[in-house]
């Protein structure tokens, strides 16, 4: 899983070690919280790469095989977000959100699904956000890369079919202790009435990664009805 050291990652993480699974995570600057949460999850691999570089991304999946030799189940969780007027977007603003959360995530996947149709197949499941269905005004270059990721993994389902799956989580929002005034009016809109969490993410995750390859192509909101709105 890229990007499993914390915050959501690290709920899925957790997760999939209770639901028994062997845990590969990866992360990049966050050495610390990666360590701590395969620990936690009793000892999981640990892969570390820069998700810019095509190039390190394979390398971390050339990796995986050698140490792990196949691979099952694959989560792209990895991303980035950044809040700016759509005027001042500067083109290095556009390349730091797209490298990792849609090019990176495209080439995890290819990378994966090498690795899968090696063993007969595979379940792969891309996060997107609420912000790859709905609009918003700071936010067009990341609302890009995140439908980006949508219509990517309906692509891929079809590419990839019938061996591996390829299915989408969207969640809303997920509020941690950096949470600002705008994500409290977002859940304060949101028709659950609270914001969610990592486990009901992981929970939704879980579900597609033991789906049968008759669900695929599909993206699931966990958002507590705020993409009705």
């Amino acid at each position: 899983m890229t990007g499993g050291a914390k915050r959501i990652g690290r709920g899925i993480a957790l997760r999939l070690a209770a639901e028994g699974a062997r845990v590969c995570i990866h992360y990049q600057r966050s050495e610390e919280e990666a360590r701590r949460t395969a620990e936690e999850c009793g000892g999981a691999e640990l892969f570390r790469a820069n998700l810019e570089s095509v190039d390190e991304i394979g390398r971390m999946f050339g990796d995986l095989e050698q140490r792990l030799g196949r691979l099952d189940g694959l989560v792209n969780n990895a991303a980035r977000f950044t809040r700016f007027d759509p005027l001042d977007i500067t083109e290095k603003d556009w390349d730091f959100i797209h490298s990792v959360n849609l090019k990176a995530v495209f080439f995890c996947c290819q990378n994966g699904a090498r690795l899968m149709k090696k063993t007969g197949g595979g379940r792969i499941v891309n996060i997107s956000s609420l912000g790859g269905i709905r609009p918003w005004a700071e936010h067009v270059h990341y609302n890009a890369s995140k439908a980006g990721v949508i219509m990517m993994t309906k692509g891929l389902a079809k590419a990839f079919a019938p061996e591996i799956t390829v299915n989408s989580v969207a969640p809303g929002v997920i509020p941690f202790e950096d949470i600002d005034e705008r994500g409290k009016s977002m859940i304060q809109a949101t028709p659950a009435g609270r914001g969610g969490t990592p486990a009901e993410i992981a929970e939704a995750v879980v579900y597609f990664l033991n789906a049968t390859n008759f669900v695929t192509g599909q993206t699931l909101a966990v958002d507590g009805g705020l993409s009705l709105r």
